[in-house]
């Protein structure tokens, strides 16, 4: 499946390009875009870790959610033990 793209001008420091153009004519990297492409997506996948990570915190302190949760866990206290072969608590 072919992801669609856009093309999107950015500003980056000439010294940062230049290490990116080494880095590609080297060979370190296929290309400038690769590279900056490749780095982004990693740069996302932090800030959305760190989302999740906040949002956990925050449902941790919620005591509707508590509670959810431990409703949720009991009611599949049954399948969990089929599956893993725990002793029920």
């Amino acid at each position: 499946m072919v992801k669609k793209t856009k093309n999107y001008t950015f500003s980056l420091p000439l010294d940062l390009l230049d290490k990116l153009k080494d880095h590609a004519s080297e060979g370190n990297v296929p290309s400038v875009n690769y590279a900056v492409k490749e780095a982004i997506e990693t740069y996302v996948v932090k800030i959305d870790k760190e989302n999740l990570y906040k949002q956990m915190k925050k449902a941790a302190e919620d005591p509707l959610f508590l509670e959810d949760l431990e409703s949720t866990m009991t009611a599949f206290s049954a399948a969990d033990f089929e599956t893993t072969r725990e002793k029920k608590k």
